[in-house]
């Protein structure tokens, strides 16, 4: 254990359709996208029509993080994880790299092959591009100016 860290209890488990305002706390919390937007992205998980993982870190019945994962198109075995956070209270306990460590063990059970993310390269990112390395993850390419002028698209891999 670290000196000084506080020890936690927490599940990590699929979504559930009750989860919903809690992500959308984390949503907002940790400024991933507009929370106005998550109704309509777990819909195909929640009817079961799509492959998507949702999962959840649940602490003494509250929502902590979650994590949001599809398979790429057009691919064998290779899938994208597009959105993961932890409420900004709850940040620095390991959380983050437990979900990462539940995602990758999912997809590794099932047969998968490869993980990437996305992330921006500017330096307001450099946090999450730092934790990305050190769950193990490659830079793999760089796409300059993608999401705006000065905000590269950076995508990280790992061979589960």
């Amino acid at each position: 254990m670290i000196p000084n860290a506080v020890a936690f209890e927490h599940t990590i488990r699929p979504a559930r359709r009750s989860d919903i305002p809690a992500i959308k706390s984390v949503v907002d919390d940790a400024d991933l996208f507009p929370p106005e937007m998550l109704d309509d992205m777990i819909a195909g998980y929640l009817g079961k029509t799509t492959r998507d993982i949702w999962f959840v870190s649940v602490e003494g019945g509250h929502v902590l993080g979650f994590g949001y994962c599809e398979p790429e198109r057009m691919t064998s075995g290779t899938w994208n994880l597009l959105a993961i956070g932890v409420l900004a209270r709850h940040r620095g306990r390991g959380i983050g790299g437990a979900m990462m460590r539940y995602l990758e063990d999912r997809l590794r059970s099932g047969g998968e092959r490869v993980l990437i993310v996305e992330t921006m390269g500017t330096p307001a990112f450099g946090r999450t591009r730092a934790f990305y390395r050190s769950s193990g993850y490659a830079e793999e390419a760089r796409i300059r100016e993608f999401y705006e002028p000065g905000g590269d698209k950076v995508v990280f891999w790992k061979h589960l």
